[in-house]
């Protein structure tokens, strides 16, 4: 799967360890940045990623930041973007099964790495289930 990842400083050694992941996983993976751990503007990589994801460059995008918050609000600035802010991998299957999320937001202030891990690996791999749900994607 063609997919996107990007990160704040905050989320930097997070984004790093999560595309290698990846990449270990088959996946082709475009880093979007940052590419170092100095302070820096979330909006430019969550608008990145969002953008490679909206323009059907990437099938899905990954995101992570301190809270997640600031990167999950501007990608869902972007009109065919639903991005998610996941904590556990329940919220992150829920997120893909039920609201048809195309980006998964992850707080690396508050989640360990093989956490962020298994987030991503469930993120990627629930599909959506459609029915009722589709009706209110739909409604978005």
């Amino acid at each position: 799967m063609k997919l996107s990842i990007g990160s704040d400083h905050a989320g930097f050694n997070y984004k790093e360890a999560i595309k290698d992941h990846l990449i270990s996983a088959g996946h082709d993976v475009e880093d979007c940045g940052t590419f170092t751990e100095t302070s820096c503007d979330y909006p430019d990589y969550a608008h990145a990623v969002a953008a490679s994801v909206e323009q059907g460059k990437s099938q899905m995008g990954v995101l992570i930041c301190g809270s997640a918050n600031g990167v999950c609000i501007t990608a869902n600035k972007h009109a065919a973007i639903r991005a998610a802010l996941c904590w556990e991998k329940e919220i992150a299957v829920l997120a893909r099964s039920h609201n048809d999320a195309n980006v998964i937001c992850i707080p690396a202030r508050f989640v360990s790495i093989d956490d962020a891990l298994q987030m991503t690996d469930e993120f990627i791999a629930t599909k959506f289930e459609g029915g009722r749900h589709a009706l209110r994607v739909g409604k978005i």
